[in-house]
């Protein structure tokens, strides 16, 4: 029996565990001999395929030279690299990188410099505005400004409170608009928000241009935007970022997963100059208190610089316009099904929903989970929502393979 205990993963069901050996492209293989399409990037973060040898080949020189050093105190030339690369890539407002090592780290540290950032300007605000149905992650902080329900509610007396804003489903814009609005009045001290998706919270999708009401809205009030951009960046939803298609600069950037092509973990928190001003000065009781162990890891950081370096030399946009492309196509003949409804794509994201309501405790999403392993698909429904999210290496043949496992789903009974 293993000891290892694994996430979101109820050992007393017994479900297989498949054991996975080799990853490649769009690919993993199972020890025995087994090969899996991967269908979500492995959790939404291997963006140019498994195992690019541009990318193992940085992380292996890399390891060589420096593996570890402590960041406070101290740097070193892939974190200043690194941090140099995101300032000229990403909107210029954005002038300060904080390094953390996941997408939850990367919130809690937004999180903190938000309040600290009200803190240190003499300013009594401390609510924190979230939109309906967001997740953010699982460290208390980020479940404090996500949804609450089954993935929380034993941590119920560890959470902060929040200003939930209505999640603006078409037609019902004015009602969050307004519900932000009166929000904004009371003083919070900053918004969060999933750009243009909502993942976890089933894949809930909005356009480019709602999202730029809400940031205007904050902006006239005076209240922090911080955009969580762990999932929606890298291209995910068809450009860099997805507030880049709202013309939407945040005073705060979270960025994970993608950030080193999905190799191996690490995150930023970026932030305006007026952020980080407010917690500079010669007074050390206005400096910023977060850290980890592993903050701006030397090998993290010339992952995350390989993978820039393909961004700057390789056609990535292209093979994202095709993929989505390619997604769309079969998503359009799949929502035919007549168990299909609410089929919805943004970029390399295909989202729909199976007949049902049952929640997400039933065993449907085992039961379909199961199905797809069966077939050498890793798919992982969200409850009723099932969506395609893979590498943008993946070819015609493996897209093939994905909607004809999904479509055999969606006959089943």
């Amino acid at each position: 029996m293993s000891a290892v205990w694994h996430p979101f993963t109820q050992h007393g069901l017994r479900e297989p565990i498949p054991r996975i050996v080799r990853g490649d492209g769009a690919a993993l293989w199972s020890d025995d001999g087994r090969r899996i399409i991967d269908a979500i990037s492995s959790w939404w973060v291997t963006t140019h395929g498994h195992n690019h040898p541009r990318i193992a080949a940085a992380i292996a020189e890399q390891a060589r030279t420096l593996d570890q050093i402590i960041f406070a105190g101290h740097t070193h030339a892939p974190a200043e690299t690194l941090a140099a690369e995101l300032c000229a890539m990403l909107p210029d407002a954005l002038t300060r990188v904080f390094f953390s090592d996941s997408g939850s780290t990367s919130v809690e540290v937004a999180l903190k410099m938000a309040l600290g950032y009200w803190r240190n300007r003499g300013a009594a605000r401390h609510r924190i505005l979230v939109l309906e149905h967001g997740y953010h992650g699982d460290t208390i902080g980020a479940m404090s400004v996500g949804a609450r329900g089954v993935f929380n509610q034993a941590y119920a007396p560890l959470l902060f409170d929040v200003g939930s804003i209505p999640f603006p489903d078409p037609g019902c814009e004015q009602a969050s608009y307004d519900a932000l609005e009166a929000a904004c009045r009371t003083g919070a001290a900053a918004f969060i928000v999933e750009p243009l998706v909502l993942g976890a919270g089933g894949m809930r999708m909005y356009p480019p241009a709602v999202l730029a009401e809400m940031q205007r809205i904050c902006r006239a009030h005076d209240v922090l935007f911080i955009a969580d951009e762990v999932m929606t960046a890298w291209g995910r939803t068809g450009t860099l970022t997805a507030c880049e298609q709202a013309g939407v600069v945040p005073d705060i950037m979270c960025l994970s997963k993608g950030l080193t092509g999905g190799a191996i973990p690490l995150a930023v928190t970026m932030a305006s100059e007026a952020v980080y001003q407010a917690h500079y000065g010669p007074d050390r009781a206005t400096m910023f208190f977060h850290s980890s162990s592993y903050t701006a890891n030397p090998i993290a950081c010339a992952a995350a610089n390989a993978n820039l370096a393909i961004w700057r030399e390789e056609p990535v946009a292209g093979r994202i316009a095709s993929l989505g492309e390619r997604q769309g196509r079969r998503l359009a003949a799949l929502a035919q099904h007549p168990r299909v409804s609410g089929a919805r794509r943004l970029g390399t994201i295909a989202a729909f929903e199976l007949d049902g309501d049952e929640g997400y405790l039933s065993d449907r999403a085992p039961r379909l989970m199961a199905r797809f392993r069966e077939a050498g698909v890793l798919l992982r429904p969200l409850g009723t929502t099932l969506y395609v999210m893979p590498p943008y290496c993946i070819d015609d043949d493996d897209l093939d393979a994905i909607y004809a496992a999904i479509g055999e789903a969606c006959d089943a009974r």
